[in-house]
């Protein structure tokens, strides 16, 4: 079997691959390998093959690891959609830290109270800031929309 059929059976084998993953890694490392069966194709030896097919695995795979760091949604506060929604504190974990239990949606939730003028006690109604991860950032008032 002829060196460029192998780096074609490898790319589609990594192209068929990438449907059931659908992240676009394995797209642009088949990608890699069907560059290096172009260049088998022409009578290029081994060792160009795998630098031509490696480097175009790196450079795509460099570009789709930039692509999805663009995707990825902003950590921003303003762009938390549970933004303005009343939780109500049940008890607090660390006071002095501001760190409390709210319950939200009929769960209890970790949270950060941020700056609270007046000390507060459970039962108090307090609102979502943001998130970070799972941890709430609330607010003894609605933050402006």
């Amino acid at each position: 079997m002829d060196l460029w059929l192998i780096w074609v059976i490898a790319g589609f084998v990594l192209v068929i691959a990438e449907l059931l993953t659908g992240t676009f890694y394995l797209l642009v490392i088949g990608a890699g390998a069907f560059a290096g069966a172009a260049v088998a194709w022409v009578g290029a030896n081994g060792l160009v093959q795998a630098l031509i097919g490696g480097a175009v695995a790196l450079i795509g795979t460099w570009v789709v690891n930039i692509w999805h760091r663009g995707q990825r949604p902003h950590p921003d506060a303003s762009n938390f959609l549970d933004r303005g929604q009343p939780v109500v504190l049940e008890t607090w974990s660390n006071e002095a830290a501001g760190m409390a239990r709210v319950k939200y949606r009929g769960t209890t939730w970790e949270a950060r109270v941020m700056a609270a003028g007046e000390p507060l006690v459970p039962g108090a109604t307090l609102y979502i800031e943001g998130q970070e991860g799972g941890m709430l950032l609330v607010g003894a008032a609605p933050p402006a929309r």
